[in-house]
């Protein structure tokens, strides 16, 4: 079986070392020239919470040959469409596409390759790259897990076909309830990547910041009241059901939210969030695929969502050179009022 990973950063880079590790081949492939030559010449230096540097197979685009049984596509979304019509001639007949990127991106790839041949995999842990060749894994070895499904009914084969690839770097969940799931992965996106990137720091710092777990708190209860206005299931990840965990409707159990977020993110202090990475480097980021698509599900279920707006508006704004991520953006927040 031929296999790619297709914008292999810090997340893809670190997968592609643990797969090469375990003995799989497989082919890593980004735009980043720097990264590139620093894996052709040095091999895939992984670091932080483990220490080990591989050998791997890194090419440019322009670079790729060969026809692969599976792509794993690692780059940010904004460009899906078009990226997944250049791939198309580098899959198989019955090739297939699985996304790890963040919010719903199954829908564009399926746009353009099929429901059939598209698959997503949503990722619970951390990395950061920090320089060319050297990336970090910022959770726990332990907490290492993929979220696994598609929209399609029947492809049990080819997911597990993905599921064998996957289980060599850590446990894999199969979702039925894929939407359910993907909306899990959003609602931490969206309240600890989205309001990380808006104060500039790590997931640690914001929980321990009072004012900024509370922006956290609200991010959550208006992702789990649209889900619910949409008839969606938030799935449980890693065995806990964030919903039942985070959702409130009295006085006494928002106290208790408010005091199990430190306790949720525990594993995961260290990271820093991707989209905070873009915007210091003064690249555009995902927002409008995380707290985004938030704020668009919520006008379309008639749920107000203004944590998330807020989120969004801000970021928009520091890609555009006004502000710069800071917790000098913490009274944006104040007034908006909000369950």
């Amino acid at each position: 079986m031929k296999i790619a990973i297709y914008g292999a950063g810090s997340v893809g880079t670190i997968m592609g070392a643990y797969f090469v590790k375990s003995g799989k081949e497989v082919d890593l492939i980004s735009r980043n020239e720097d990264h590139i030559a620093a894996l052709k010449s040095n091999g895939a230096h992984i670091t932080g919470t483990v220490d080990f540097t591989i050998k791997v197979k890194a090419m440019l685009p322009k670079e790729m040959k060969d026809k692969y049984d599976l792509i794993f596509l690692a780059t940010k979304q904004l460009e899906n469409t078009k990226v997944v019509k250049e791939l198309v001639p580098f899959l198989e007949k019955d090739g297939i596409i699985c996304t790890i990127q963040n919010g719903l991106p199954e829908l564009s790839v399926a746009e353009v390759i099929g429901e059939e041949r598209t698959f997503g995999c949503a990722v619970a842990w951390g990395a950061t790259m920090l320089k060319p060749g050297v990336c970090e894994l910022t959770s726990p070895p332990s907490s290492i897990t993929f979220n696994l499904g598609t929209f399609a009914k029947n492809q049990s084969e080819k997911i597990k076909m993905i599921s064998d690839v996957l289980s060599l770097m850590g446990a894999v969940e199969i979702e039925n309830n894929f939407i359910g799931a993907r909306w899990a992965k959003l609602l931490i996106n969206s309240a600890f990547s989205g309001v990380s990137s808006v104060f500039g720091t790590t997931y640690g710092a914001i929980v321990d910041n009072k004012k900024s777990r509370l922006c956290v708190q609200r991010v959550i209860k208006e992702c789990i009241d649209v889900a619910a206005a949409a008839s969606i299931k938030i799935e449980p990840v890693q065995g806990k059901d964030i919903a039942k965990l985070m959702d409130y409707h009295g006085k006494i159990k928002q106290k208790i939210s408010f005091m199990i977020i430190p306790l949720a993110i525990k594993k995961h202090r260290l990271l820093k969030p991707s989209m905070l990475q873009d915007l210091e480097k003064g690249k555009r980021c995902e927002i409008d695929s995380l707290n985004g698509i938030v704020s668009a599900y919520g006008k379309k279920v008639n749920v107000p969502t203004p944590y998330n707006d807020k989120v969004v508006e801000i970021i928009k704004k520091i890609e555009d050179g006004v502000g710069s991520p800071s917790w000098d953006n913490l009274p944006q927040f104040d007034g908006l009022g909000g369950k």
